[in-house]
């Protein structure tokens, strides 16, 4: 495979047109993901211009994912009462046609979790967003990481990402120093953001609710792929912003924040952020 700028890349639907639409409707993302992160990802989700319900109790979780715009599933935290929540809610999504995000926070490290992530893809996740190894271990090719933290490169994950998306369905995003999105057929390079993200919690959980949310507002027969570039696009627009006037991490998580709300459709579609991958 090989690397070519493109402008138009290779979606019907660009990434400031999403954030524009994502504005314009304010979709409603449920989000059941891990205590640690709870309020970083409803801010994030404000920020930029969604709605956020945390609905994470087994008794709510369906009904809530039934008329949700889109869903998020983050496994940080997997406690009994979690996963049953996850359970419905995935099922009454699929049943809805709710698009629902797997953030398979930890898989291949921890064997819990790793289990949960599998029945789940049973549900048919619309995304699947992970690091390096978290999307190996996801695929059967890998151990996992030390935790919540890659021991592997984005490069390295392509080919099972790849695979992983043929077999399920689902995008599949892999993050890293520049991001890969892929359907199986094609793939989206998003470069951009700042190291400070890694030095923030829930920096990357935050991120599937902005996936989810901008999935909710894609247009199109490839809503789901357009959706989680534009979703990538704007965090790494967002994270250069903070940077530029942070001193250190607790002053870019708030600016952080800042950006998200600051950013457009122009930051977010610059052409120099995105690469398409084809056949060599």
């Amino acid at each position: 495979m090989s690397l070519m700028s493109d402008a138009h890349l290779s979606v019907s639907d660009g990434p400031g047109a999403v954030l524009s639409r994502l504005r314009e409707t304010a979709p409603l993302v449920q989000c059941i993901t891990n205590s640690v992160v709870v309020n970083v990802t409803a801010n994030a989700l404000l920020a930029v211009g969604a709605a956020p319900v945390m609905a994470d109790i087994p008794e709510e979780a369906g009904e809530c994912a039934a008329f949700a715009s889109a869903l998020l599933v983050n496994l940080g935290t997997p406690t009994a009462e979690q996963r049953a929540a996850m359970t419905a809610a995935v099922a009454a999504a699929r049943a809805s046609g709710t698009p629902w995000v797997l953030d398979p926070v930890g898989v291949g490290a921890l064997g819990l979790r790793t289990g949960v992530a599998r029945d789940l893809l049973a549900h048919r996740p619309t995304v699947i967003r992970g690091n390096a190894s978290e999307v190996l271990a996801l695929a059967g090719a890998g151990s996992g990481g030390r935790g919540v933290d890659a021991a592997d490169e984005v490069d390295a994950a392509l080919d099972a990402a790849r695979a992983l998306a043929e077999r399920t369905g689902a995008v599949v995003a892999v993050s890293g120093a520049v991001d890969a999105v892929t359907d199986g057929a094609r793939t989206e390079r998003i470069a951009g953001g700042s190291a400070l993200l890694t030095r923030m919690t829930g920096g990357g959980c935050s991120l599937g609710a902005v996936v989810a949310a901008c999935v909710a507002a894609a247009d199109g027969p490839d809503a789901a792929f357009a959706g989680t570039i534009a979703a990538h696009a704007v965090y790494a627009a967002a994270s250069e912003r903070a940077a530029a006037v942070a001193t250190g991490p607790g002053s870019f998580a708030v600016a952080f924040l800042d950006a998200l709300a600051e950013v457009d459709a122009v930051d977010v579609s610059a052409p120099e952020r995105f690469a398409t991958e084809v056949p060599a």
